[in-house]
């Protein structure tokens, strides 16, 4: 008797297919389709808070123009200054990250004040510094007096960081701390009272803000209000790339450059001439400010004095004048040689030279400056100081 018939290997595995795939085919419409992996996030370099029809799919040039400006330089010493430390302390931040300036104000519902603790580091003036829907309710910024100043939106933050850190009522509190017995008696416990750093709202608010150091007696120029078109910041400075707009200046000056504007007809320098810029009689007077300093802290305070734009507290001392500053465990000795008169001088000096721009910000409050001091110093170091020609 024949035993069953068996299908050859290759049939079998035929068979076998076919019995397979109806069951797959009824799984696959039993089963719903998989649902797709949610997509990545792009990882936008933007804050969530940016100005309207800036970012992607909107108006790039607005973010453009930030992105290359000064304001979201990571890598600046305004904002890299603290990455080894890996945190920026409290009082730093409210200007140098964009969240500590919020936590001043408490836009960002903590309550308004310098933050009590430090602030991580990477932060910058972010679009939220600036377009913070609640901008607005900060009325009034604290000058280093302690003066409130009002303000607008617009201006807000603007006035609350270039406004410097400290004030001619400073210099003559550290004075009085220091306890100096006399003008010209030179005080080891009296150090250089630095104002800062690009300080144009000091500069523009004048002798009202009182934030250069006003000698007793003098006037000072008040608030410099321009002309009513340019009367804020940004009326001249693109408030994202921060340019100068010069094409404004010839709306009503002969020339674009403001380094080559001149708004009066004096010379300030005691040079004659009144072909040049108003820029050029403040450098001049600037140079000079700083020689006398020099000569100041040699003849009346005993210990030369060098200036060095690079190393903090930047005055150090010179005794061999050398022009190289003195060292001590292999770093610059500070100068300690200071008296009030030249402390005074001094701040001014660097006052003026910390606003690049002031000679359009308020260019009379920098010569009146200027003036004071350098004829404070002429008294100090018996020269003539009529014979220098200058002109308040």
């Amino acid at each position: 008797m024949a035993g069953p018939r068996r299908l050859p290997p290759l049939a079998r595995l035929g068979l076998a297919v076919a019995m397979v795939a109806p069951a797959l085919m009824l799984g696959a419409v039993a089963q719903p389709a998989p649902e797709p992996a949610p997509e990545a996030p792009i990882p936008y370099t933007l804050p969530s808070m940016a100005p309207a029809g800036a970012g992607p799919g909107g108006n790039a040039a607005i973010t453009t123009a930030w992105t290359r400006s000064g304001h979201a330089d990571a890598g600046s010493e305004s904002f890299a200054h603290w990455n080894e430390g890996g945190a920026i302390p409290g009082i730093c931040a409210t200007c140098h990250s964009g969240q500590g300036f919020r936590a001043l104000y408490g836009l960002d519902g903590s309550a308004p004040g310098v933050p009590e603790h430090a602030l991580p580091t990477g932060g910058v003036v972010d679009c939220a510094t600036c377009h913070h829907p609640r901008l607005s309710e900060v009325t009034e910024v604290r000058l280093p007096t302690g003066a409130m100043h009002p303000v607008g939106a617009s201006e807000a933050t603007c006035l609350t960081c270039h406004q410097g850190r400290a004030s001619g009522q400073g210099v003559d509190a550290a004075v009085e701390r220091a306890g100096s017995t006399g003008d010209d008696t030179p005080n080891p416990e009296l150090g250089f009272v630095n104002p800062h750093y690009a300080i144009a709202a000091a500069t523009w608010l004048g002798g009202y803000g009182g934030l250069g150091y006003q000698y007793p007696g003098k006037d000072y120029e008040g608030r410099f209000l321009h002309a009513p078109a340019v009367a804020t910041c940004t009326s001249c400075h693109d408030p994202h790339g921060l340019q100068v707009a010069q094409d404004t200046c010839l709306t009503c000056h002969q020339s674009g450059d403001p380094k080559a504007i001149r708004i009066t007809r004096q010379s300030h320098d005691g040079s004659g001439d009144t072909a040049k810029g108003i820029h050029a009689d403040i450098a001049a007077n600037a140079r000079l400010l700083l020689e006398m300093v020099a000569d100041y802290a040699a003849e009346v305070s005993g210990t030369p004095i060098l200036y060095d734009a690079l190393r903090h507290p930047y005055f150090f001392a010179d005794a061999n004048g050398d022009g190289v500053a003195d060292q001590s465990g292999g770093a610059p000795v500070a100068y300690g040689a200071w008296t009030p008169r030249l402390l005074r001088a001094a701040y001014n000096w660097k006052f003026v030279g910390a606003d690049t721009g002031a000679h359009v910000h308020n260019p009379h409050y920098a010569l009146e400056l200027l003036y004071d001091s350098i004829e404070d110093l002429s008294g100090a170091l018996g020269r003539d100081f009529g014979a220098l020609g200058l002109v308040r």
